[in-house]
């Protein structure tokens, strides 16, 4: 059966006629190509549950244990993402990519819903391939051949108490083991990569987690990055995706950024992450 692939804005793709708990072989290669295709794939009026998400992530490759998420209580494979109606700053209120920061960045990760709150709550995602592609011809130039630091410590680490947002989630237990952030090596990648799946090139920073551009000095280093992530915020760039109950997003980590939504206090919002082991990226 072919699936219905329809475009969402200007990122990603909505996949309709698919019940992710009883997927098969011929569904699950279309899922991987629309995936490549777009960078992100929305999915609506699932009822899958903790055993079915770890089953359609792991049909899409080797799951990654989060390092500094808290977990769900049964399921190690699964990160929670949530905030409580009195707390003030959700997990992810930024730009960024996941797992960035590692040696071998994760390929993607599959959110599912399982409490929303009544409005907001919504996730903005940008492509970097559309961005890499809308680059100026100076800025391009820029950025031919050079690689880019990416570090895990001053977000996760022990040190990393000037961001608020890590402030209060280390602090009510959200996120933690700080100390696995603090001796994890910073590592470098291309700035522009040649994307694994689709061969497509791609903007590879991000605000969260990229520290700096190899063989500049510091101020024309965070100059190059100030100017690489405003253009990839850029609004033609970017698209909202509204959560309702069922939804299901699948992301590419390579392609894409995202941004979690702090729109709603006074409310509670439950996200389940799976996250996907990736590839060496060029």
């Amino acid at each position: 059966m072919t699936l219905d692939i329809r475009p969402h804005g200007r990122v990603g793709a909505e996949i309709l006629g698919v019940d992710l708990a009883r997927i098969d072989s011929a569904a699950l290669a279309q899922i991987r190509a629309a995936f490549a295709e777009y960078g992100v794939v929305f999915f609506r009026d699932q009822t899958i549950d903790e055993d079915d998400h770890i089953a359609f992530a792991r049909a899409l490759g080797p799951i990654n244990i989060n390092r500094f998420f808290a977990a769900h209580p049964r399921y190690p494979e699964i990160a929670l993402v949530l905030k409580e109606p009195d707390q003030r700053e959700n997990i992810g209120g930024g730009w960024h990519t996941d797992h960035s920061y590692d040696a071998i960045p994760a390929l993607g990760s599959v959110l599912v819903a399982r409490e929303l709150p009544p409005q907001g709550g919504s996730t903005g995602f940008a492509s970097m391939y559309a961005a890499y592609d809308a680059l100026p011809d100076g800025l391009r130039a820029r950025i031919d051949g050079a690689r880019a630091v990416h570090s895990a410590r001053h977000v996760f680490g022990s040190r990393s108490r000037v961001y608020e947002t890590v402030r209060e989630a280390a602090d009510d237990g959200r996120i933690g083991n700080a100390g696995a952030a603090d001796v994890l090596v910073d590592v470098t990648h291309p700035v522009v990569i040649t994307h694994p799946l689709s061969g497509k090139r791609a903007l590879y920073v991000n605000p969260a987690f990229t520290t700096a551009i190899v063989g500049l000095e510091p101020d024309a280093s965070q100059a190059l990055l100030a100017d690489l992530f405003a253009h990839g915020q850029d609004s033609r760039f970017n698209e909202t995706f509204h959560w309702q109950p069922g939804s299901v997003a699948l992301w590419d980590n390579r392609a894409t950024w995202h941004y979690a939504h702090n729109d709603y206090h006074g409310h509670r919002r439950e996200m389940h992450r799976i996250t996907i082991e990736g590839e060496p990226l060029h």
